[in-house]
Formats: structure tokens, C-alpha cells, sequence
């Protein structure tokens, strides 16, 4: 492939995976973007697995079935990398919790919360809500035990519990403890 740049081969690749998953995301068949578009079901598929480059018009077609704009085939992810060393401290309120927030700070679908917590902490005698639809709390390492409106949950290494956020709440630990919380969305955000 002389004269194709890196870059062009990553962009190609990405168009074949975001036209399929299109696809795939409207419950459509080969068959069926095929019939719509007047193009066969094989070359569909050499397109999805970026075995050809489809020209312009080809494009538009697939696109205009598939309800897709081409300008979205083209952009880039949204990624973001947040490194813990790096990660800005938050206080969630109670004590005994270090508590850093591992999603970027414009995320607002999800809130992630990395919390190293020392032995005897606790998130305080009353309980509380998260303004959130759902909470998710997974114990990395150590134990917890989360206090609910109807009882207490004693969670260890590898538990995982999924809760509405507003459910009121508290929590204690006996030892150290490193958890996340995920919050979604963020509670911050204007999606609830």
C-alpha cells in the first residue's frame, strides 16, 4: 500500500466498525441495508470489514440508510485517559476517605470516584442520597458495609452492588479499603 499514511488506514478502519455497528445498533440485515442501498450484501460487508473503501456516493447511500451523517464516520472518539496520580480529590463528605474522581470533570453520562479508605472511616451517622439515578459501589480491596433505608450489606473484595441513588445511605469500614463508585449520570449533571 505505497503512499497510504498510518492515519488513513486507522480512519478506514474506523469507518467499516461505526457503519456495522450502525447497522447493528437499528437491527438491520445485510439484506436489508443491501436492498436499500441497491448495493449486494458481499460488498456491504467487505466495506464493514474495511476491505474496501466505499467512493463518496456509495457512502452517502449506506449513510442515508443506516440514518447516519458521513461527518460522524469521521470523528474521533471521546476518549479520555485519567490517571489516579493525577486524579483531582473530591470530598463526598464523611471521613477517613481519600476520594478522587477518575472520570474527566465534563463526563457527564457517569460519574467514577476512586476511594481509599482507612480502617474505623465511615460516610457519617445519617444517612444520605447521591442525586443520581443509579449508584454502583465495587470493592477493589479490603471490606464495607453499607448502611441502607431496610438494612445493612457487609461487602468484601470483588462485591459489587447497583442501587437507586436515591436511596438513602451511609457506610462504614473496619479496614482499609479501596472502592468505586460509579454514579450515573454524574450527579452534577443536567441528564437526570
Amino acid at each position: 500500500m505505497r503512499g497510504v499514511t498510518p492515519m488513513a488506514e486507522s480512519q478506514a478502519a474506523r469507518i467499516g466498525a461505526k457503519l456495522r455497528a450502525a447497522r447493528r445498533a437499528q437491527g438491520l440485515t445485510l439484506a436489508e441495508v443491501a436492498s436499500g442501498t441497491g448495493l449486494s450484501k458481499g460488498y456491504i460487508s467487505r466495506v464493514e470489514r474495511d476491505e474496501t473503501s466505499p467512493s463518496v456516493a456509495t457512502l452517502h447511500s449506506l449513510c442515508q440508510v443506516l440514518s447516519v451523517t458521513i461527518g460522524s464516520l469521521f470523528d474521533e472518539p471521546d476518549t479520555a485517559v485519567v490517571h489516579l496520580d493525577s486524579a483531582p480529590h473530591i470530598n463526598l463528605g464523611g471521613f477517613g476517605a481519600r476520594e478522587q474522581m477518575v472520570t474527566p470533570r465534563g463526563q457527564s453520562a457517569v460519574q467514577v470516584i476512586h476511594s481509599t479508605i482507612e480502617a474505623g472511616a465511615d460516610g457519617g451517622d445519617e444517612l444520605y442520597t447521591i442525586n443520581c439515578d443509579v449508584e454502583v459501589l465495587h470493592i477493589i480491596s479490603g471490606s464495607l458495609e453499607l448502611r441502607l433505608s431496610t438494612g445493612s450489606i457487609h461487602l468484601k473484595a470483588t462485591d459489587t452492588v447497583t442501587f437507586h441513588g436515591a436511596e438513602p445511605h451511609s457506610w462504614h469500614c473496619d479496614e482499609a479499603t479501596r472502592v468505586m463508585w460509579i454514579l450515573i449520570p454524574a450527579p452534577w449533571s443536567n441528564g437526570r
